[in-house]
C-alpha cells in the first residue's frame, strides 16, 4: 500500500462518514427529531429564496429533497477526503474542516424550533468521533511512510516497524470503522421507530363523528381518463418544507390560541375530537401550481370550526391576522376574516374518512376553503397568535410571496392528455375548474383559435370544490389545439394574461395540442 493522496483521502472519508453515523445514531436514540445532516437540509431550505425553491420544485418534483440530502452528502465527502490528505502534512488544518462543519451542523440544529442544548450532544459527538478516527487511522499511514524509508532487508513481517504491518493496521482500522459506522446507521434506524409507532397509533385511531365519504351524485363526467372528483390520500399532492416529517403523538399534541385574546386557549387532542366535528368536501391548492398543474386535490375533511375556537377565546378588536406555525416552525399569516366566517375553515382530524396520514399534518391541520396553502394550511399546526399582519412575519411571505393569498379562478384540460392522439368526430374535452368559496358557474373551450363553446358541468356540493366539466366537438382528422376558461359564480371570467406562481399564483389559459385520428372499422 502506497500512502498516496488516495489512502489518506479514504482515511478522512472513513472517519468523516464514522462521525456522521455517531451522530444520527446518537440522535436517534436521545429521541431528537432530527440528525444534524437532516437540520442542515432544513436550513438550507428555510434560508433558500422563494424563486429558487419555486424553480427547484419545477424541476425536482418530489425528488427535491432525496437530491438535496445527496448533494449535502457529496460535498460532505468531498471535505472528508481533503481533511484526509490536509492530516497528512499538519494536524491541526483537518481540525479546522471537521470544526466548521460542526459548527455548521450546530447552528443548523439550533436553528430547530424548540432545540436546547441536548440537542447539540450529536453534533459535539460527531466531531469527537470524527477527530478519533482520523487520528487512529492516520498514524498508521505515518508509520508506514517512515517503516517503507528505513525498511532492512530481511526483516521479519511482523515487525511493527515492517511496511506490511503498518499496512495491515490501517486496513483492520478502516474496516473496523467502516463497519462500526454501518451497525450504528441500523441502531439508529432501529430505535428510531418514533414515526412508525405514530403510524400504527394513526392506524387503530378511531374518531368518533368521522363519517366515510360518498362522492357526491353527478359531481363525476362520464369520460375515461378523468381525473378522479375525490382524490385518494396517497395520490394527493404533498408541498412542504419539512425535510424530515413530524411524528407526533396524539397524546403530545396540544394547540395554543394566545395574543390579541381575552383569554388564552389551550386545547388537547383529546379534547379537541370530543367536540362537534364539522365535516365538507373541500379542494386545496398550491400556490406553486403552474397553469395545468396537478398541485391540486379534493378530499373530504372532518374537523372542529376555528371560528369557534377563536369565539371562545374572545378575539380583541384591531386583530386582523392570525399567525399560524407548525411544530416543525414553519409558520403561516391567515387572515381573521376568513376563519371567522361562515366557510368550513377547520382543524382538520381527518382526511376522507381516515385520521390524517402523517405526511399529510397529522394529528392535526388546518383547512381552510379559498386560500392557497401557503397562507393557511398548516400542517402539524400547535400555536395560533392572535395579531395584525403589521406586527408579524410568516415563512414564505417573507421569501416575496403575497400577504393574503386568496386562490385565483382556472381551469385545467384533463381529456385528451397534451401531445396525445382522440377519436375524430364527435370526440369529448374534459377537465375541472375550481374558484374556491366562489363558485364556478361556466366553463367555455375554443378549439384550434375559434369560437367559445359552453362545456356541461357536473353537479358539486358546495363553492369549495372544483368542478369538472365537459364538452363534446366534431373534429376532422389532424393537429388541434384546445383552450379552456373558466367563468366563476360573479361573473368573471378567467384571464388569459400569462403570469407565473409567484407572488400570487400563476394565470392564464391551459391550451393543449392534440392529434385528431379515423378510427378503423371493425
Amino acid at each position: 500500500m502506497s500512502t498516496s493522496r488516495r489512502a489518506w483521502s479514504v482515511a478522512g472519508l472513513v472517519a468523516g462518514f464514522a462521525g456522521l453515523a455517531t451522530a444520527y445514531c446518537l440522535a436517534m436514540v436521545t429521541t431528537i427529531r432530527d440528525a444534524p445532516n437532516v437540520a442542515v437540509a432544513e436550513l438550507v431550505i428555510r434560508l433558500t429564496p422563494g424563486p429558487v425553491v419555486e424553480r427547484a420544485i419545477k424541476i425536482l418534483g418530489h425528488n427535491d429533497k432525496p437530491f438535496l440530502m445527496l448533494m449535502i452528502l457529496v460535498l460532505c465527502g468531498l471535505l472528508f477526503a481533503w481533511a484526509g490528505r490536509l492530516a497528512r502534512t499538519t494536524w491541526w488544518a483537518p481540525t479546522i474542516v471537521f470544526g466548521v462543519l460542526a459548527v455548521i451542523g450546530g447552528i443548523a440544529v439550533f436553528a430547530q424550533r424548540g432545540a436546547t442544548t441536548l440537542d447539540l450532544l450529536p453534533v459535539a459527538a460527531g466531531f469527537a468521533t470524527w477527530l478519533v478516527c482520523l487520528s487512529l487511522l492516520t498514524e498508521p499511514l505515518r508509520r508506514h511512510e517512515l517503516a517503507v524509508e528505513g525498511a532492512e532487508p530481511g526483516l521479519d513481517a511482523a515487525d511493527p516497524t515492517h511496511p506490511d504491518h503498518t499496512r495491515r493496521t490501517f486496513l483492520l482500522r478502516a474496516g473496523t470503522m467502516a463497519a462500526v459506522g454501518i451497525g450504528l446507521g441500523v441502531v439508529g434506524r432501529a430505535v428510531g421507530r418514533g414515526r412508525r409507532h405514530v403510524e400504527e397509533t394513526r392506524r387503530l385511531l378511531r374518531l368518533p363523528g368521522v363519517t366515510t365519504p360518498d362522492v357526491p351524485k353527478g359531481a363525476r363526467v362520464d369520460v375515461p381518463g378523468m381525473t378522479a372528483w375525490a382524490t385518494p390520500n396517497d395520490d394527493f399532492y404533498r408541498i412542504d418544507t419539512a425535510f424530515a416529517v413530524p411524528a407526533i403523538e396524539p397524546t403530545d399534541w396540544e394547540l395554543r390560541i394566545h395574543g390579541m385574546v381575552d383569554r388564552e386557549v389551550v386545547i388537547n387532542y383529546q379534547q379537541l375530537i370530543a367536540r362537534s366535528l364539522t365535516e365538507a368536501w373541500v379542494t386545496l391548492n398550491c400556490v406553486s401550481n403552474e397553469v395545468g398543474g396537478d398541485l391540486i386535490g379534493n378530499a373530504w375533511w372532518s374537523g372542529v370550526r376555528i371560528a369557534d375556537l377563536l369565539r371562545e377565546a374572545g378575539v380583541q378588536p384591531g386583530a386582523d391576522a392570525v399567525l399560524q406555525t407548525s411544530d416543525d416552525g414553519w409558520t403561516c399569516g391567515t387572515p381573521l376574516s376568513v376563519l371567522t366566517d361562515d366557510r368550513d375553515a377547520m382543524l382538520a382530524v381527518a382526511m376522507n374518512g381516515r385520521p390524517l396520514p402523517i405526511d399529510h399534518g397529522f394529528p392535526v391541520r388546518t383547512i381552510v376553503p379559498g386560500l392557497y396553502g401557503y397562507v393557511s394550511a398548516c400542517k402539524w399546526v400547535v400555536e395560533m397568535k392572535v395579531t395584525r399582519f403589521a406586527d408579524i412575519s410568516a415563512y414564505w411571505t417573507d421569501r416575496g410571496w403575497s400577504e393574503l393569498g386568496p386562490v385565483k379562478l382556472a381551469s385545467r384540460i384533463d381529456v385528451p392528455d397534451g401531445g396525445g392522439e382522440i377519436a375524430a368526430g364527435g370526440a369529448p374535452i374534459a377537465g375541472v375548474a375550481w374558484s374556491q368559496h366562489t363558485g364556478i358557474k361556466g366553463v367555455e373551450i375554443s378549439v384550434d383559435d375559434g369560437e367559445w363553446q359552453a362545456a356541461t358541468l357536473a353537479e358539486v356540493p358546495s363553492t369549495d370544490t372544483w368542478v369538472q366539466w365537459v364538452a363534446y366537438v366534431d373534429l376532422e382528422p389532424g393537429d388541434h389545439s384546445v383552450a379552456v376558461r373558466a367563468i366563476d359564480a360573479n361573473g368573471e371570467v378567467q384571464t388569459s394574461e400569462e403570469a407565473e406562481p409567484v407572488p400570487d399564483g400563476a394565470t392564464g389559459w391551459h391550451t393543449i395540442d392534440f392529434t385528431a385520428t379515423e378510427q378503423d372499422d371493425e
